[in-house]
C-alpha cells in the first residue's frame, strides 16, 4: 500500500514538472493591440496570442495595466477588454503575457497602445460639471413603475470665445440620448440641460457617462467627459403622508417610504421635533417607518422627517430633504402682535406713573391748573367778625358781617356799633 502512494506521488511530481515552463521556456508579448473607442468614455482593448510562442501544456493569461487617465492594472484570460473611462485626457494602455504556478511568475514584455488627447484650445471646454437625478412615478401604466429624471449645471471655460456652444450627452449601459432642454447665460450659451425621463435604472450599477462638446467659429472647442455613480448624485426624495399624533405626553409618529424603486427595507430615516417654545430641537435617526417620544404637553412641536437608502441595499449615498413641517401639541405663546400691544400698553403705563410722580413732587400739576375761588359753603364762613382797634382811644368799633345765603337772593345786614 505505501509502495502504490510513493508511485502516484512521484508520477504526479514528474507530471507537473512537465507542465511547468523550464528555464529556457521564453514568454513572448501579444500582438496587434489595438484601442478603439466604441461608446461615449468606453473603449475596446482587444490583443492576439503572439503566433511565435512556444506551445506548451500551460495556461496563457495576460495582464492588462492601464497608464492614462488614472492607473489601472488587471489580470484576464480573455484577449479583449472592456473599459469605461473619461477620454478627454487621452488614453494608453500595455498589456504583457503572464504564466502564473503556485511557486513562480514568468512574465512577457509589454505590448503598448494608446489614444491621442482629442483636439481643441485650451481653456474652452466646460467646468465645474455637476448632475444630479430623482426619481418620479411614471404615468403610463404600460412600462415601469418609476422614471428617472436628470438635472446637469456646468460653467463656461475661462477662454471659450462668446459664440461657444455646448452640447450635452448622457449614456448609462447601451442608450444615450442628447440634451433637448438647455438653460442658457446671458450670451445664449447652454449651461444647463434637464432630462425629465431617463433610460437611467434607479438600482443600477453602472456608471453614468456624461460629455459634453462644443463649438464655436473663433476656436475648436475641447470636449469633456465625467463618470458619476448613481449612489452619489441621486436626490432621494422626501418621506410621503407623514402623520403625528399626541396622547397625554406621548408623540406617535409615521410616515410612507418616499417615492423609490428601492423596496421599504431599503431605507434610513431621521426624524427631526423641534419643541418651538423652548427652542429645543431633537433627531434621532432609524430604519422603520415609526417613532414614538415622550412630550410635555404645554408645547408645540413642529416634525419632519427625511430618508436615504441604505447601504444593504446600494452603497451611502445623499439624503432627501426634509419633509414640509406638520404641527402638534399647544402654543402658549403669544402671538407676537399680542405681545407688542402689552409691552406697548405697559410703557404706557410706567410713563403715566412717572409723570405724576414728578407732578407731585414739583407741584407743578398746582403751578400749570391754579384753583378757581369758589363761594363757601361751610356754615362756620357764614359769619365773619372784624376788630379795629383804634390807637389813642379806648373805644372799640366792632363791625359784623352776616351773610345769609339763599337758592334765589342774597340779604346782606350791616350794624355798627
Amino acid at each position: 500500500m505505501v509502495l502504490e502512494l510513493l508511485i502516484l506521488l512521484g508520477a504526479a511530481v514528474t507530471l507537473q514538472a512537465d507542465l511547468l515552463p523550464d528555464k529556457k521556456f521564453v514568454l513572448l508579448p501579444p500582438v496587434n493591440f489595438t484601442i478603439k473607442v466604441t461608446d461615449l468614455a468606453q473603449v475596446f482593448l482587444r490583443w492576439e496570442p503572439n503566433p511565435d510562442q512556444e506551445q506548451r501544456e500551460v495556461n496563457l493569461e495576460y495582464r492588462v495595466k492601464i497608464n492614462a487617465p488614472e492607473e489601472d492594472d488587471y489580470e484576464t484570460r480573455s484577449t479583449q477588454s472592456k473599459c469605461v473611462t473619461i477620454l478627454h485626457k487621452g488614453f494608453s494602455a500595455k498589456v504583457q503575457t503572464i504564466v502564473r504556478s503556485e511557486h513562480s511568475l514568468l512574465t512577457s514584455s509589454w505590448a503598448s497602445a494608446e489614444l491621442q488627447v482629442p483636439p481643441g484650445s485650451p481653456g474652452t471646454s466646460i467646468v465645474n460639471l455637476s448632475c444630479t437625478t430623482n426619481t418620479v412615478p411614471n404615468n403610463h401604466a404600460n412600462l415601469q413603475p418609476y422614471q428617472v429624471s436628470l438635472q446637469c449645471t456646468w460653467l463656461v471655460g475661462k477662454d471659450a470665445p462668446e459664440d461657444t456652444q455646448y452640447f450635452l450627452y448622457y449614456r448609462y449601459g447601451s442608450r444615450t440620448e442628447e440634451c433637448q432642454v438647455y438653460s442658457k447665460d446671458a450670451l445664449k450659451r447652454n449651461v444647463a440641460c434637464w432630462f425629465p425621463r431617463t433610460f437611467i435604472n434607479s438600482k443600477g450599477h453602472e456608471w453614468l457617462v456624461v460629455h459634453v462638446n462644443g463649438s464655436s467659429k473663433r476656436a475648436m472647442i475641447k470636449p469633456f467627459d465625467q463618470l458619476f455613480a448613481l449612489h452619489a448624485i441621486d436626490r432621494v426624495n422626501p418621506p410621503m403622508n407623514l402623520t403625528a399624533e399626541t396622547e397625554g405626553n406621548r408623540l406617535s409618529i409615521q410616515w410612507e417610504k418616499p417615492v423609490s424603486a428601492f423596496p421599504i427595507h431599503c431605507f434610513d430615516y431621521e426624524v427631526k421635533i423641534n419643541n418651538t417654545r423652548k427652542s429645543y430641537l431633537q433627531t434621532e435617526k432609524m430604519t422603520t417607518n415609526a417613532f414614538v417620544s415622550i412630550i410635555d404637553d404645554i408645547s408645540k412641536y413642529s416634525i419632519q422627517v427625511r430618508a436615504a437608502v441604505s447601504s444593504v441595499c446600494r452603497e451611502a449615498g445623499l439624503w432627501s430633504e426634509w419633509s414640509q413641517p406638520i404641527y402638534v401639541g399647544n402654543d402658549e405663546q403669544k402671538p407676537l402682535k399680542e405681545w407688542f400691544l402689552i409691552m406697548l400698553l405697559a410703557t404706557i403705563c410706567f410713563i403715566l406713573l412717572i409723570f405724576s410722580l414728578i407732578c407731585k413732587i414739583c407741584h407743578l400739576w398746582t403751578k400749570l391748573f391754579p384753583p378757581i375761588p369758589a363761594p363757601k359753603s361751610n356754615i362756620k364762613d357764614l359769619f365773619v367778625t372784624t376788630n379795629y382797634e383804634k390807637t389813642g382811644s379806648s373805644e372799640t368799633e366792632i363791625e359784623v358781617i352776616s351773610y345769609v345765603e339763599e337758592p334765589e337772593f342774597e340779604i346782606l345786614e350791616d350794624s355798627v356799633f
